[in-house]
Parts: structure tokens; C-alpha cells; sequence
């Protein structure tokens, strides 16, 4: 049985905590083989590629794989012109025939917006697990309704750290904001939106067209 390999290219590293979400996602849709995912880091590059067509490209040359995830938030943008925009740069990035499946992955406004419902993996990526302040964590229904999602779950990770002030202002928060997503076992809440929905409908018509539910 071979291993499934997937890459995801996204606009920054901190989007790397969609890999969790993706695998869950993988797992719950018949994908029983090993998965090898990886992230596409290019800003390494000495010249690192610019406009999406080039990234997909350079990613896929640099990260072979048989399925990419091709990560644009929607923010002030219908979510189908994000769709649209990432077609385009399919069809320019791989004309030459190399093409790999691929699909889109959209929330609305930004990423964050996943990662607000999960209190008590929140909290363990804080590093405060036993914590008992009260965080502001809006309702599933309204996560992607909330105008800044990143700064919004920002204060509430230092919130949920229970440091003083003064420690609060030091904490790396980018890493805690990765970490969220490793600590979630279950990502079946979010079915509940419609921009997660629409991915994963995306997703079980990719894996069954390739055949990857019978590996």
C-alpha cells in the first residue's frame, strides 16, 4: 500500500496548522493508507517565486506530490473569485501536463477563523491547560463572522497563558497559534460552516475520482 504524499502551498508559515485539519479531514473520508504531508516553504528560496502560478509550480518541483492544497483566504472576497483565481494559476502553473490534483482551501476571512472553537486545545497550546480565565471565544455559528479573526484569538491565547501583563507582551504567539490544531481530536464541529463544508465536499470528489479510499 502506498503512501499518499500531499503538499499544501500558503500564503504564510503560520498556515502550516492546516496541515492537522487536512489529515483529519483525509482520514475522515476513506484515505487509510499513510499520509506524507508536507508544507511548501519557499521563502528560503535566494529568489523565491511571486504571483501564485509561480509558487504552485516551484512548490510542486521542490515538494513532489500527488494532491495539492492550495490555500487562499477568502478575507473581503467572495469565495468564489478565490476559487477562480487559484484555476487560473492550476491551469498556468502546470500547462506542461504535470498537474497534480489539487484543491482549494478557502475560510472565510482568514485561517483563525478554524481555530476559535476548541477551548480546551486553546488553552493546552497556551500552556496553561488548567486555566480558569474566561475567554471571548464567539459561537461556531459566528467564527467566520468576526472582522479579525487573527487578533481576536491573539488576545485570547494570552489570555488563556495567565501571565502577568508585562509576560504577555514577551510571548511568541505565532508557535501557540500553530500548536492549536495539534492539540484538537476532533475537527467534526466545523462542518457547521460553509467555507469548511465546501472544502471537504472538494476533497471526497478528488479522493474518489483518484481512487485513494481503496488504497
Amino acid at each position: 500500500m502506498s503512501d499518499l504524499t500531499y503538499t499544501l502551498v500558503s500564503d504564510g508559515s503560520s498556515d502550516a496548522a492546516l496541515m492537522p485539519i487536512l489529515e483529519w479531514l483525509l482520514r475522515g473520508n476513506g484515505v487509510k493508507c499513510a499520509i506524507q504531508g508536507q508544507w511548501a516553504e519557499l521563502r528560503w528560496l535566494r529568489r523565491p517565486p511571486s504571483g501564485l502560478a509561480a509558487r504552485l509550480s516551484t512548490a510542486v518541483d521542490l515538494f513532489p506530490c500527488e494532491l495539492l492544497f492550495v490555500h487562499r483566504d477568502a478575507e473581503d472576497e467572495p469565495s468564489a473569485s478565490r476559487r477562480n483565481e487559484i484555476r487560473r494559476a492550476v491551469i498556468e502553473a502546470f500547462d506542461d501536463g504535470r498537474q497534480p490534483a489539487w484543491v482549494s482551501v478557502i475560510p472565510v476571512r482568514m485561517r483563525e477563523a478554524w481555530l476559535l472553537f476548541d477551548e480546551t486545545a486553546i488553552r493546552r497550546a497556551a500552556g496553561n491547560p488548567s486555566g480558569r480565565a474566561v475567554l471571548r471565544l464567539p459561537s461556531l455559528g459566528r467564527c467566520e463572522d468576526v472582522p479579525d479573526p487573527k487578533t481576536l484569538l491573539q488576545d485570547i491565547l494570552r489570555e488563556a497563558s495567565g501571565l502577568s501583563a508585562r509576560r504577555r507582551a514577551r510571548l511568541h504567539i505565532g508557535p501557540m497559534m500553530r500548536r492549536i490544531t495539534e492539540y484538537t481530536r476532533d475537527f467534526a464541529p466545523l462542518r457547521t460552516l460553509a467555507a469548511f463544508t465546501a472544502l471537504e465536499l472538494e476533497l471526497q470528489e478528488v479522493i474518489t475520482t483518484n481512487g485513494w479510499e481503496r488504497r
